[in-house]
């Protein structure tokens, strides 16, 4: 799967035309390139790869997966590694999809390594926000980093509203422990899962805004700031975010504590009740005449008794969630 877009003095001039046309694009003078490819092998990036003057160790990075987020530069040209960001709420996970990048003076290569990054949701920013179009490249590469950040921040406040649930949990009067400590572990796993895309990507996009790459100008950079205001805060959020499931791990485990201590206060209370009755009767081995004495249904009521006691008993603690 291969998309392709010409722009020409920051007007789409024609897409979805073959990447043996795209030397003959860039040939043209006020033109920039998007390739994008899905799932390729490092075969099929060879061609273009020798077009475009590409590094073979960038054309390695590319095809490999689990990459971490960051920006080599190469002779020519920049490569990117980042990912998209998806927090499915029924689940409680985050997904994560991986997206390489190229980043020349003319042209922009993304390389998907499957078709789950949505990839369309880039192409209708392009089309959206079109004041940027004449700059070529950075319009570009502007673009994709905003749409990837933007699901960065959805998903960590996708992750802050699941925390704010946890924390109404861990205070209900009857809490279900083991509920609360799978919430609380998926919502870490996701947050580690999060914190390994959200954190670097403020270093890459201060990266990209580099003098050198002459991708944020005078008229570019407020745009990219402002993708990198995005980043950092949600960096940041994601940090405190951190810190607050650890709070609310430990807050459980304190209210399940001091829980645990009140009803041992209450149940050692009802012993001792008990206890001084046992301890004089013991004491004066009282042994007297009762319903049923020397006859087997004295037995037998004396069995009915105990089981409809313990019954009750555990009923009680059941109710008042002692047990």
């Amino acid at each position: 799967m291969t998309r392709t877009r010409v722009y020409r003095d920051g007007v789409l001039q024609k897409e979805d035309f073959p990447l043996a046309d795209v030397s003959d694009f860039l040939a043209e003078p006020d033109t920039a390139v998007w390739v994008d490819l899905c799932a390729p092998s490092e075969a099929d990036l060879a061609e273009l790869a020798d077009e475009l003057g590409l590094h073979r160790l960038a054309v390695e990075d590319a095809v490999q997966e689990h990459q971490r987020p960051k920006l080599d530069r190469y002779d020519g040209h920049a490569f990117l590694t980042t990912y998209a960001v998806r927090f499915d709420e029924a689940t409680g996970r985050a997904a994560t999809y991986e997206l390489a990048a190229f980043v020349t003076p003319r042209a922009l290569v993304t390389v998907r390594k499957d078709d789950r990054f949505d990839i369309d949701a880039v192409v209708r920013r392009w089309d959206q926000a079109t004041e940027l179009a004449k700059t070529g490249v950075p319009f570009l590469v502007h673009g994709l980093l905003d749409c990837v950040v933007d699901g960065h921040f959805e998903a960590v406040q996708a992750l802050d509203d699941e925390v704010e649930a946890l924390e109404d949990l861990v205070f209900e009067d009857r809490p279900d422990s083991s509920e609360l400590q799978r919430r609380s572990f998926r919502l870490r796993k996701s947050l580690t899962a999060l914190r390994r895309v959200v954190l670097p990507m403020r270093e890459v996009i201060s990266s990209l805004m580099r003098p050198d790459l002459r991708l944020a100008d005078e008229l570019t950079r407020p745009y990219f700031e402002d993708v990198h205001d995005h980043a950092r805060q949600a960096a940041e959020q994601t940090e405190a975010l951190r810190e607050l499931i650890a709070t609310v791990r430990e807050t459980q485990l304190n209210l399940q504590g001091n829980r645990l201590n009140l009803i041992m206060k209450k149940v050692t209370g009802w012993a001792a009740v008990i206890a001084v009755p046992t301890a004089v009767t013991g004491f004066y081995g009282q042994n007297v005449p009762y319903p049923g004495n020397g006859a087997p249904s004295g037995f037998w009521t004396s069995t009915v008794a105990i089981l409809v006691l313990s019954v009750g008993l555990y009923a009680l603690f059941k109710r008042r969630d002692w047990l």
